[in-house]
């Protein structure tokens, strides 16, 4: 199994759980690593909110014993901001402080935040700058980012000059994602500048993310990219098993889509899907409360309902679950007896999340 470093982290697997904004509380983060995920990175937080006093916060920054290393991602725009939020996040325990300059969310962009900091790389450069030398000698420092602001050369002209200051400040590693901050989540991930990436770097760890859906879309990354590991985002979400399934691939054997380690482990049972769906939900029960994490988990189970042969009407069962009593209702009779239903098939790369950038507005990946 190939391993993977970042700074004083050592990971036994070069794969991580992405930042999720309204995705990645502590209740995923716990399942991901149940599932054999190495590494996880709590919802961004925005630099200036670190510090406020208040359950929801206090909720959203805490994290369990158990959990190391994770990881804390921080936007905002003013350096010394990021710099207070940071310390606070080393403070509480994080292992990595991560800064995103990848958020392509309009609201984010207007603010002068996210992706907008790659059109300003002297600003950008100043911010992981301060962030190093705030808290770079206990913890790593890291940098998500995506390939420029848009498709034209002064764009990739900028990325370039964000990536080699942040090296050159001391970053343990730069995760790259394949699409413009225009593009937001429409249109393929450019694998290839990726691959030009890591060439231009070396040595120095960079991680790739974009369309990696499948625990086979990890692995054609790494071996076509060269990148020293994955982020995962969307394709984690409803889908822990992509984690299993990544390790079993990637089991002592070479990067290739020929001769891979280990077989891939057949796709979830129904019963299967049952247990992580019920642990998630128990998880999500603990941090929020029961009532409470029955409407967060809609946004979840619209996701497990795509390993579910009968899919189409899982998802709309999960939509219409208000109560307790339909809660259980819809796991009896969706995630009763095997036998009820068609034979499970893989999960397959959803192309239509691909091309929905617009209804994507609050993820991170």
């Amino acid at each position: 199994m190939p391993v993977l470093t970042i700074g004083t982290v050592r990971l036994d697997a070069p794969f991580c759980q992405a930042s999720l904004a309204g995705y990645s509380d502590a209740a995923m983060r716990r399942l991901a690593r149940e599932y054999g995920c190495p590494y996880t990175i709590n919802e961004v937080v925005l630099d200036r909110l670190v510090g406020v006093r208040g359950k929801r916060m206090r909720r959203m920054l805490t994290i369990a014993a158990d959990e190391h290393p994770v990881g804390g991602q921080l936007m905002g725009s003013e350096p010394e901001q990021f710099a207070e939020a940071a310390d606070r996040l080393a403070g509480l325990g994080y292992d990595v402080i991560d800064i995103n300059f990848g958020c392509p969310v309009p609201k984010v962009l207007g603010r002068c935040r996210g992706g907008y900091l790659l059109s300003v790389p002297e600003q950008a450069r100043e911010i992981v700058r301060r962030v190093h030398d705030a808290v770079g000698g206990r913890v790593p420092v890291t940098v998500k980012m995506r390939r420029g602001l848009d498709d034209a050369p002064a764009s990739e002209r900028a990325f370039f000059a964000v990536l080699d200051a942040a090296f050159e400040i001391g970053v343990a590693s730069v995760t790259v994602h394949g699409r413009t901050v225009k593009q937001r989540y429409i249109g393929p991930s450019d694998w290839g500048f990726i691959a030009k990436v890591k060439r231009h770097v070396g040595g120095r760890t960079i991680l790739g993310s974009g369309d990696l859906f499948t625990a086979e879309d990890c692995v054609r990354m790494m071996h076509e990219t060269g990148v020293d590991g994955c982020s995962i985002a969307r394709g984690a979400i409803g889908n822990p098993f992509i984690f299993r399934e990544l390790r079993a691939l990637l089991a002592g054997g070479p990067l290739t889509l020929h001769v891979m380690g280990g077989p891939l482990p057949a796709p979830p049972s129904i019963a299967e899907q049952r247990r992580a769906i019920e642990r998630h939900f128990a998880l999500m029960g603990e941090l929020y409360g029961e009532a409470d994490a029955r409407l967060r988990f809609v946004k979840f189970g619209v996701r497990y309902s795509e390993l579910h042969p009968c899919g189409a009407d899982v998802k709309m069962a999960f939509v219409a679950a208000r109560t307790a009593e339909d809660w259980q209702a819809l796991l009896e009779r969706w995630y009763g007896d095997e036998a009820n239903y068609p034979p499970v098939q893989r999960r397959s790369r959803p192309e239509s999340l691909i091309a929905a950038g617009a209804t994507w507005e609050r993820g991170q990946e």
